[in-house]
């Protein structure tokens, strides 16, 4: 974990939250199952696989050092989430964490939490994702499909989208989405909508066409999505919701599935739209291999 370390020994906490180390990515050796994330202010260390005693304590050591030379004034908060099998064991390492737990991107303000879970509230791989919408939107109707904490909305609605539905299966991350909506100011122009996709085509079809449609499902839910089934499935369906010249944003984070995958899936079920580019993500998450890392591709209907 040396090179952890060494990332550690160069750090400051940043003003918005956003991943400072990404082993995940395969180039740094030996460091493959850390990373290190801002979400100030806390630091967030997460090891996919088991932390020994003598990692945390190194880990402690290092992050407090850092800290006394950066921010003397200033308490660290610290925490470790270790990730094994699907399961996940969070240890606050130091200080605390604050309770609501609100973090800042480009101007704008989501919750997040780390004490419960995976996922945090705010993907930070998907931020090149945000500021394309938030430059695309102006004027308008957005469709964002699993929209978890409706984070894609909030940088629609920033950029002067019209409308925006939000869809999601599950109603708490919708609340913590309109949560993220008013911390914004956003107090209209939004709906949030606890539907499962499949089941809802006809009201989801009645209630475009759109100008943007956000696609981001998980790469593997069960009773959700699975991308292999479901992505022919979601993709047949774009024409119809895409008004003429619409653009749709489709994301993959499914690292056994290649870019050529979703390539695929669009020529052959909706060979009508227009693949214009893949977006680049952000220079931390580089990865070893680009069909690994994250996939979001920009279609033209």
């Amino acid at each position: 974990m040396q090179a952890l370390l060494d990332a550690i020994a160069t750090v400051t906490m940043p003003t918005d939250a956003q991943r400072l180390f990404h082993g995940r990515g395969g180039l740094h050796p030996g460091c493959e199952a850390w990373t290190l994330d801002a979400y100030p202010p806390v630091w967030l260390v997460t090891k996919f696989g088991e932390a020994r005693p003598d990692e945390q304590v190194a880990l402690t050591a290092a992050l407090q050092a850092r800290q006394a030379q950066t921010a003397p004034a200033q308490p660290l908060n610290a925490v470790l989430q270790t990730r094994l099998e699907g399961r996940s064991e969070t240890t606050v390492l130091a200080g605390r964490v604050p309770e609501p737990h609100g973090v800042t991107e480009d101007g704008a303000q989501y919750r997040v939490n780390l004490l419960r879970g995976q996922n945090h509230g705010l993907f930070l791989d998907m931020a090149e994702g945000r500021r394309w919408v938030r430059a695309h939107a102006q004027g308008h109707k957005v469709l964002n499909l699993f929209a978890y904490t409706c984070a894609f909305s909030v940088a629609a609605m920033q950029g002067g989208a019209k409308a925006v539905v939000n869809l999601d299966m599950a109603q708490s991350a919708l609340t913590t989405g309109q949560q993220n909506h008013q911390q914004n100011g956003f107090t209209s122009g939004a709906k949030f909508l606890a539907h499962d996709l499949f089941k809802s085509w006809g009201k989801v079809t009645r209630m475009g066409p759109f100008g943007l449609v956000i696609a981001d499902p998980p790469s593997y839910q069960k009773g959700s999505f699975v991308a292999t089934k479901d992505w022919p499935r979601l993709v047949r369906r774009l024409p119809e919701l895409l008004r003429p010249g619409g653009h749709a944003l489709l994301c993959l984070n499914a690292p056994e599935l290649p870019e050529q995958f979703l390539r695929d899936v669009l020529a052959t079920e909706a060979p009508e739209l227009e693949l214009l580019q893949r977006l680049p993500n952000p220079a931390v998450f580089a990865d070893v291999s680009s069909d690994r890392a994250l996939k979001v591709l920009v279609v033209r209907g």
